[in-house]
């Protein structure tokens, strides 16, 4: 028999998110983090990191408008951080690194992985400021030196970069091993719903609601274009730019505002019933269909465990890896509570015979 967990009323006080990785999910709770991933003999591990958010050490980064920056900055740390884990957790790293890798590593004073992950962080960001930022302002720049006006080429300047971000969500989704990503993605937004609902965390129950979720980072991205083409637009008009370097550094420095802006916008509709949050939701909803899929059993087990382990800690008894994760073979032992069967007493002796 399962247990009901519930979020109590000091839970609901706060919102639960997460996000997908290979082969797994992660949660994260005001206080902790917790990434369970399934490896391939079926177990599921589960790490529990507690930290103390950033804003109890310094309120002013709590603040409206601050606390989006705070937010994307601190997001992307625990994210690479969380894929680290989750390759380990998985194995992953374990082949022997090449006498390179070990002569990089070496120089640099750092950990083949950590190496590896800081080299991918480099190449993810310098391959997202060009394509949704420096090709479209290069394409604003020609469209102005064309003779357009402000109107015309900041809003197909904005247009450009709504596709290119569809357009490469929708071709990343053939991928294999990104597609379990989406479906795992899709796991972590049925248990989050599964939670807040007050509905027993099971996979039966979590399997009943939507993949889409109002939080989403993929919400969050098309807000983020969304509020940068109206921004942009105004200050187009007031403030033109026509050289190419000057107007992507402009955009550049312009990130932090548009970041403040727009996460706030996307918790106060997140958080609101109305009829015009209800409305104005419905795109970053609808777009969330790229980047997630219908999740299988096993996928919601890996994000309920996370949901229960970040809320409540490890059950007492749960055996642990040398590392300090913990083993759990179904989602149920991961609930509060749970106890675990004690070693039958009549257990045969290893070599077979009853022990006298």
């Amino acid at each position: 028999m399962h247990t009901e967990t519930r979020p109590s009323q000091e839970e609901k006080k706060f919102d639960v998110g997460g996000q997908a990785v290979m082969e797994g999910v992660m949660m994260r709770s005001p206080n902790a983090t917790a990434v369970t991933v399934r490896r391939p003999d079926g177990t599921m591990v589960t790490k529990l990191t507690p930290f103390v958010p950033v804003k109890e050490k310094h309120p002013w980064m709590g603040k409206p408008f601050i606390r989006g920056v705070v937010n994307m900055c601190t997001m992307l740390y625990y994210g690479m951080n969380t894929l680290s884990d989750s390759t380990k957790m998985l194995g992953i790293l374990d082949e022997e690194p090449s006498r390179f890798e070990k002569w990089l590593a070496k120089k640099l004073g750092k950990g083949i992985d950590k190496i590896v992950m800081g080299l991918a962080v480099i190449l993810a960001v310098a391959l997202s400021l060009g394509i949704f930022m420096a090709l479209p302002a290069g394409f604003e720049s020609v469209l102005k030196s064309a003779g357009m006006g402000p109107v015309g080429y900041t809003l197909l300047g904005g247009l450009l970069k709504v596709a290119l971000l569809m357009g490469y969500m929708f071709l990343v989704g053939f991928v294999p091993d990104i597609r379990r990503t989406f479906q795992y993605h899709g796991a972590e937004h049925k248990s989050v719903h599964c939670y807040e609902s007050g509905q027993p965390l099971t996979p039966d129950n979590a399997q009943t609601f939507s993949r889409l979720h109002p939080r989403c980072g993929t919400a969050f991205l098309l807000i983020v274009f969304i509020i940068s083409i109206l921004l942009f637009l105004v200050l187009n008009i007031l403030f033109p730019i026509g050289n190419f370097f000057l107007r992507f550094l402009f955009h550049l420095a312009m990130l932090p505002i548009v970041a403040g802006v727009s996460y706030e916008v996307l918790m106060g509709l997140a958080h609101s019933n109305s009829r015009t949050a209800c409305i104005l939701r419905v795109p970053g909803m609808q777009m969330q269909r790229l980047t997630t899929r219908e999740p299988d059993e096993s996928m919601l087990e890996c994000a309920i465990v996370s949901v229960n382990v970040v809320l409540h800690g490890f059950p007492e008894g749960t055996p642990k890896t040398p590392e300090g994760w913990g083993i759990f073979t179904s989602f149920s032992e991961s609930e509060p509570g749970h106890v675990r069967p004690e070693p039958a007493a009549d257990l045969l002796s290893e070599d077979g015979a009853a022990e006298s």
